[in-house]
């Protein structure tokens, strides 16, 4: 955790500046896709298994490889970790390119071999931060950096979300999101008018194009998973929805730290 938040500290102190040197060498892509996947214990093992299935199925999907080949360069660079209230550095996937089907069967079989664990608490900014820190440090040069963030609840350690969010965006990171929304965890759970789709829409995600996606049901986990990355790959927004903004307050991004005040507080 001190590792994570000094991390977190340096992210927020200095201006986001990839190394030069650590670049030079780098090949080309058309994204640089980090997916940074929630494994805290509000989500049961059944659904832990689903989602995993959710991303290995995705990676390997035709509809996946065809955003890829379909890309101006025609490959991607990708990386894949697991976080709770931080990072599980054991769940890091190295970065690798994907140009072709047997190399994102290989990623997918990596993804698959690897034991499904939970942790405690959640860290959103602890996620994005390890990203935009991975993408900033990483050997490529993508036309566009995103981070694919995917949870069931709102950030109630480390950090503040909004901070790091931003700096990830000064960098010019576009994060999107996954609102798992299969129980009233989260912002629900507490009275909360806001959903957790509403929560990572005004707190998580941000950059051009950025989107939030909703999970209700486990059997959606797959399609949405897939949709998700392929409107990533391909850089194409997913169809508008639109919100009476009178309807509705901005959500308090400091919502999950006052939740767990009060959850400690009983």
């Amino acid at each position: 955790m001190l590792a994570s938040l000094a991390l977190l500290t340096t992210l927020l102190a200095g201006p986001a500046t990839p190394p030069s040197a650590a670049r030079s060498a780098s090949g080309d892509v058309d994204v640089e896709l980090v997916l940074a996947v929630d494994t805290s214990r509000s989500m049961d093992y059944e659904e832990m298994r689903v989602q995993r299935e959710g991303y290995v199925s995705a990676l390997q999907h035709a509809d996946f490889i065809n955003a890829v080949r379909g890309g101006l360069i025609g490959r991607i660079a990708i990386t894949y970790f697991e976080w709770a209230g931080e990072v599980d550095p054991a769940s890091v996937l190295d970065w690798q390119i994907i140009e072709t089907q047997a190399d994102a069967r290989a990623f997918a079989e990596k993804l698959a071999a690897r034991p499904i664990a939970t942790q405690r608490r959640t860290s959103i900014s602890a996620a994005i931060a390890y990203g935009t820190q991975t993408i900033l440090t990483n050997s490529y040069r993508g036309m566009r950096q995103v981070i694919d963030v995917s949870g069931d609840g709102p950030n109630n350690i480390g950090l503040p979300v909004e901070g790091v969010r931003d700096k990830a965006i000064e960098a010019g990171i576009i994060i999107n999101g996954l609102a798992i929304m299969l129980r009233p965890t989260g912002a629900a759970a507490f009275g909360s008018s806001a959903g957790l789709d509403d929560y990572y829409g005004d707190c998580v995600i941000g950059g051009p194009g950025a989107f939030v996606m909703p999970v209700h049901k486990p059997e959606d986990f797959d399609t949405a998973i897939r949709r998700k990355l392929v409107l990533e790959v391909s850089g194409l927004a997913p169809d508008a929805t639109l919100h009476r903004i009178a309807a509705r307050t901005k959500t308090d991004c400091m919502m999950g730290e006052l939740q767990w005040q009060q959850f400690q507080d009983r």
